[in-house]
């Protein structure tokens, strides 16, 4: 059979292992939206790739928008540079009440940081899917 390819054991656990290192890293992952279709603007979406893999579609807002109207959700603090690429500065879980978490506390110093854009997760359902999205977003390993 001359359609038989060899592969070594260790060049296919070294593909994996690089594989795996390249999945591990939180990033963004721009999303094609449904901009200038008839006229209409593009929706501001945007996703992020936690470090399980997991993808976390969020919406983009200025850092200068009230806290108040994100109500529940994931809001991650993002510096963007002149290329377009995002980096997440810090993440949290927003609850009932962000006005005073966000405001006085963690947008103050996202914006001293250099923060220029929020990005708000909106889809986690309750306070503990939203610690875990924030932990996943923080590189960090947490039991299931």
């Amino acid at each position: 059979m001359a359609n038989k390819r060899a592969l070594s054991w260790s060049t296919a656990m070294r593909d994996l292992e690089n594989e795996r290192s390249r999945r591990s890293d939180v990033r963004e992952e721009r999303l094609r939206t449904t901009m200038n279709l008839r006229g209409a603007p593009g929706l501001p979406l945007s996703a992020w790739r936690g470090r399980s893999g997991r993808r976390y579609v969020v919406g983009i807002h200025g850092v200068e928008d009230d806290p108040a109207e994100l109500g529940e959700a994931v809001v991650i603090a993002v510096r963007r540079d002149g290329a377009g690429v995002a980096e997440l500065l810090d993440v949290t879980a927003a609850g009932e009440s962000p006005r005073e978490r966000l405001q006085r506390g963690w947008m103050t110093r996202a914006r001293a940081r250099g923060a220029t854009e929020m990005h708000v997760h909106r889809l986690a359902e309750g306070e503990a899917e939203r610690r875990a999205v924030v932990a996943d977003l923080r590189g960090e390993v947490r039991a299931q």
